[in-house]
């Protein structure tokens, strides 16, 4: 699944993380990329630390990445922290974040990566968070994104892409994966998740290499008042 919270304000203004994992837990979802999570970030979400709240919600085994990373605000206090998170009911054995691509005024956006042990095969699954406002970073961070992710099988690539599969900064992404939506044996509706309420554009993905088949793949209308985005989920089979 990839599922962007928007730090879990939804689209009612009610700032409720619990809501959030409702929709994950009632999907079923084994393992989940999210975006715009708070790590003590500042009181639009109350200085909690989403990702370790939502890991006491679910149960899961989780990394985070920080892409703002500032000093505490007082020494010995928590650093001040937004980015994305990777949760999983698999154990992860190795975790990175990579920064991507920024230009001058625009927020830092990364690659999140995990190795995850699912029943003794090491399989890589990635998050990442594009820029909002700038095609000249998407078209940048693309390339990145598919020389960092290389030839590593079975590989996994979730996240709130900011551009629709036909815009240019999608060309890099179309041609090195599939895109699990298009490609599904079973896909169902027409795979738009932004906005959530009345959802038109199709800017939340999935993507797999070679050795990873989607079967199903649908966008998640469980409670569309979580999120200003809705979930995107796909049941894949990862080959021998």
């Amino acid at each position: 699944m990839t599922f962007n919270i928007h730090h879990a304000p939804g689209t009612d203004d009610v700032l409720d993380l619990q809501r959030i994992a409702d929709v994950v837990r009632r999907s079923g979802a084994d393992v989940v990329g999210l975006q715009v999570l708070d790590n003590h970030y500042s009181g639009r979400s109350n200085w909690a630390d989403q990702p370790a709240e939502l890991v006491a919600m679910l149960g899961y085994h989780v990394v985070f990445g920080a892409n703002i990373d500032n000093e505490p605000p007082a020494p010995g206090g928590h650093r001040i922290q937004y980015g994305t998170a990777i949760l999983s009911r698999y154990p992860i054995t190795e975790s990175d974040n990579t920064w991507l691509y920024k230009s001058p005024g625009q927020e830092q956006r990364g690659l999140l990566h995990a190795t995850l042990d699912v029943r003794g095969k090491a399989v890589h699954f990635h998050c990442t968070h594009l820029a909002a406002s700038s095609q000249t970073d998407r078209l940048q961070q693309t390339p990145q994104i598919v020389d960092r992710i290389g030839n590593t099988e079975p590989a996994i690539l979730v996240g709130d892409f900011n551009a629709v599969p036909t815009a240019p900064e999608s060309k890099p992404l179309q041609t090195a994966y599939a895109d699990a939506w298009a490609h599904s044996l079973y896909g169902r509706g027409d795979g738009a998740s932004f906005p959530a309420e009345a959802p038109t554009e199709r800017i939340d993905d999935i993507y797999t290499t070679d050795e990873v088949k989607p079967l199903v793949t649908r966008v998640v209308h469980a409670d569309p008042t979580a999120s200003d985005h809705l979930p995107l989920i796909s049941k894949v089979v990862v080959t021998p």
